[in-house]
């Protein structure tokens, strides 16, 4: 499948525009909401929080359980919008959250194309800082005064968690399986955007059916979505990746694209890989011809099958429903996971 078209045959560059279109004015409603609720008793935290916020975030997460609340005949009253616009934050917030304690963990030195805020601030007031956002989540959604999206919100943070801790206890393993790698997965990306579909058909008490659906959605879209940023780490650059490539492996994260090139790697091959893999600093000539070697055993290829997989089966879920400008949206946003460059 081309780089540049879905499997629809469009333009990755139309559907972007055309996505952007959609999505431009709840994008604005989330900038303003974002900036609102940011209201930390500390100038500091504020900061801290702002610097990774407002750094070229997609905004996924908060745009989906917008979109499947309204799908799922949300009603339209100003102040019912301006309800829903604050509490989508949340799932923007806890992904900060993590994205702030992940890049101490990983000791990242970018992030989103700028430096990762522990290289500006010391490593302390940015962990607590993370710790403010995801407070910050959970105040929010109690406001809503349902217990099912309060637990929500509660497991999402449960099994990030155990995603990074399992994440961690993994690093630097060479034996790394597909389904152990895409249980991190799950926890570290889809989870999140599974609570947000879901949360999104809650907030409009829609059934039980609707909201299993989302959620089936949200799953494949989240995994999807890590894949194509997995394959991200081996076939971008530094300037259109916000960070530096093999930055993964740097960290002794293996993932798919290198799962699949080890397991079906010759035996010399093999060895030049797990060299460079324990070696984590390698140079660039060497991580050159790790790129060549994923490339030439189809781990790219492989994963980007996945990927696709993955999308067909988030669209499928979205099929109970009846057609709507949500539902184009949810459809495109599919289609554009695994199809963007950043």
């Amino acid at each position: 499948m081309s780089q540049g078209m879905n499997d629809q045959g469009i333009n990755n560059q139309d559907l972007k525009s055309k996505v952007m279109i959609k999505i431009q004015d709840d994008l604005k409603k989330i900038e303003d909401s974002l900036k609102k609720n940011l209201n930390a008793q500390l100038e500091l935290a504020r900061e801290i929080a702002g610097h990774l916020l407002f750094g070229k975030g997609k905004r996924l997460r908060p745009l989906l359980m917008i979109n499947c609340a309204k799908m799922c005949g949300y009603h339209e009253k100003a102040e019912s919008v301006k309800e829903l616009i604050d509490f989508a934050i949340v799932f923007e917030y806890l992904h900060a959250a993590t994205l702030l304690h992940d890049d101490v963990i990983d000791e990242a030195d970018m992030r989103r194309g700028a430096k990762a805020a522990h290289k500006i601030w010391k490593t302390p007031k940015v962990i607590l800082t993370g710790d403010f956002l995801l407070a910050r989540s959970l105040s929010i959604a109690t406001k809503t005064e349902n217990l099912k999206i309060i637990s929500t919100i509660s497991h999402i943070t449960e099994e990030m968690a155990q995603g990074e801790i399992d994440q961690l206890n993994q690093k630097g393993r060479l034996d790394l399986s597909e389904d152990q790698y895409f249980e991190i997965i799950r926890r570290k990306t889809a989870v999140l955007i599974e609570g947000a579909c879901k949360c999104g058909a809650l907030l409009a008490n829609a059934s039980k059916e609707k909201q299993d659906a989302l959620f089936k959605y949200g799953y494949h879209l989240g995994i999807a979505f890590q894949m194509a940023d997995d394959l991200l780490d081996y076939t971008s650059d530094a300037k259109t990746l916000g960070k530096n490539p093999g930055a993964d492996l740097r960290e002794g994260k293996l993932t798919l694209p290198l799962i699949k090139t080890l397991q079906r790697a010759q035996e010399k091959d093999k060895n030049k890989i797990e060299k460079i893999i324990q070696a984590q600093e390698f140079n660039q000539t060497e991580f050159d011809e790790l790129v060549v070697m994923i490339h030439e055993y189809k781990g790219v290829d492989y994963t980007n099958e996945k990927a696709l997989e993955h999308v067909k089966n988030a669209k499928a879920c979205l099929e109970l429903f009846e057609s709507s400008e949500q539902k184009e949206l949810l459809t495109m946003l599919a289609d554009y996971s695994i199809q963007r460059k950043v």
